[in-house]
């Protein structure tokens, strides 16, 4: 397994001590992955570890060679795996869970909001309708659903969300949404229309904070994830590339 060097807060005290191990990048097999869930819970509990009400440790794990002592310790399962004070959590929703009721602060991040809770919970399923049937009817399906977001944004007026602070929302969004942009350029010459500004000017204050570019992956492993999932193999050359990571705001879009 490796560290991944993300440690954060300095256990003192009656500091919390958390680990969280992630799926490892599927071309080297020790930077961070791609998996949805890994970023989200990452930057759940980076934000925690900026506020010391925890000390954060990441790790690494290659799932297509895992260590002897991740398979005696969890079998099968994949990570995300939350480790608290010896504890292991295991399965998405449990982790979430125990986020909320049990890490120090972490109740802060969950707020209550149906509103945007229905506003992107279909926003992913409908980029991935788009990477199988690629065609125009999913494509507008992606978009209108966007402009839904960004309308959103509009009228709140807010940084985030739900307000001027970060919460559990904005954590499940924007990785949802670097996947958006960096897989359906890839795949599907598929781009965020610059007139979405509010939408633009939302990822721009994301690409500013620490939880979003320290828990964010390569965009050749973005890629790699839905090569994998259509069954395309990596060429060499893949591997030897130095990793991109795709967080400015395209020259054309206008934030005012």
């Amino acid at each position: 397994m490796a560290d991944d060097g993300m440690t954060n807060g300095t256990p003192h005290g009656d500091v919390s001590e958390i680990e969280l191990i992630i799926k490892a990048s599927t071309i080297d097999g020790r930077r961070k992955g791609a998996c949805l869930f890994c970023q989200e819970y990452f930057m759940d509990l980076y934000l925690l570890a900026e506020l010391k009400t925890i000390s954060l440790k990441v790790t690494t794990v290659d799932m297509q060679k895992p260590p002897p002592d991740f398979r005696s310790n969890f079998e099968a399962t994949p990570p995300p795996i939350l480790i608290d004070n010896g504890l292991a959590v295991l399965e998405n929703e449990k982790i979430e869970r125990h986020i909320m009721k049990n890490v120090p602060g972490g109740h802060n991040l969950f707020v209550q909001d149906k509103e945007v809770a229905t506003l992107i919970e279909n926003v992913y399923s409908k980029f991935k309708l788009m990477l199988l049937k690629k065609d125009d009817a999913s494509k507008n399906n992606l978009l209108s659903q966007l402009r839904k977001i960004d309308d959103h944004l509009g009228k709140k007026g807010t940084r985030f969300l739900t307000g001027d602070t970060m919460c559990c929302f904005d954590c499940e969004l924007m990785p949802r949404l670097q996947h958006i942009r960096v897989a359906g350029k890839n795949f599907m010459d598929f781009e965020i229309p610059p007139s979405m500004t509010n939408l633009w000017r939302y990822m721009y204050h994301m690409y500013q904070l620490d939880a979003f570019t320290q828990s964010c992956p390569a965009d050749q492993d973005i890629i790699n994830h839905y090569k994998l999932q259509q069954g395309v193999k990596m060429r060499k050359h893949e591997e030897l590339e130095t990793p991109t990571f795709t967080t400015s705001i395209p020259a054309e879009v206008t934030l005012g």
